[in-house]
């Protein structure tokens, strides 16, 4: 192995990981909010709502990633809607993690055991108050585990923005195996950087988790 030319071209490869780790970061975040907003819709009453909502998931949930990324960016500009290669990247991730982390969280929730929320009830807790304070604590540790696998799977589909020419890891990756030819020094690199990520990911999430579950029982 070329042990020279991966010192070289480390700087280059760290650069495009913090434009995975930016892309990923971003659509986790916002997809998190898709994903309570489709949870919030399928409590509605009126039935189209729901629909809607579920239509949503089952769609996102039923087509590739890959070809949502280029459904966006290739199709949006012929019905006005135009993004730059990273916005893009970061919406489309959004919103298809969002449909994956709804479902999560909504599993979350409903596996509570529903005395509990009777029980708030009686008690003269409204809804909301019952959601806040007793069903999601109880749900936080399923969801955190949940969320964070969704994550995980997030930051590894981020390589797939290649595609629409975003010079994230995958890219950079394959723009220098164009100039250097040496496919396994640059992808050996390139696997230890996602494998560095991931893990910082898994830390996250446990560290999360054990807070979360901090005064329960397990």
């Amino acid at each position: 192995m070329d042990f020279d030319l991966m010192v070289e071209v480390t700087p280059l490869l760290i650069r495009a990981a913090w434009v995975t780790i930016d892309i990923s970061s971003r659509a986790i975040f916002f997809g998190f909010f898709v994903a309570c907003g489709l949870v919030f819709l399928q409590t509605f009453r009126f039935a189209p709502i729901r629909w809607f909502a579920r239509g949503y998931i089952s769609v996102v949930r039923g087509t590739p990633y890959f070809v949502q990324l280029l459904l966006v960016f290739y199709g949006g500009p012929s019905l006005g809607l135009r993004l730059d290669p990273i916005t893009c990247g970061v919406v489309v991730g959004a919103f298809n993690i969002g449909a994956y982390m709804s479902e999560a969280i909504r599993g979350s929730i409903e596996s509570v055991d529903k005395g509990q929320s009777e029980a708030a009830r009686s008690l003269g807790f409204g809804k909301v108050r019952t959601m806040v304070f007793i069903v999601l604590p109880q749900a936080a540790s399923l969801m955190i585990r949940s969320v964070g696998v969704l994550a995980i799977v997030l930051v590894k589909n981020s390589s797939l923005v290649s595609i629409i020419s975003v010079v994230e890891l995958t890219y950079q990756a394959q723009r220098l195996i164009g100039s250097t030819y040496k496919p396994l020094e640059i992808f050996a690199l390139s696997a230890l950087m996602y494998i560095v990520i991931i893990y910082a990911v898994m830390g996250i999430i446990e560290l999360a988790y054990r807070r979360a579950t901090r005064y329960t029982t397990q």
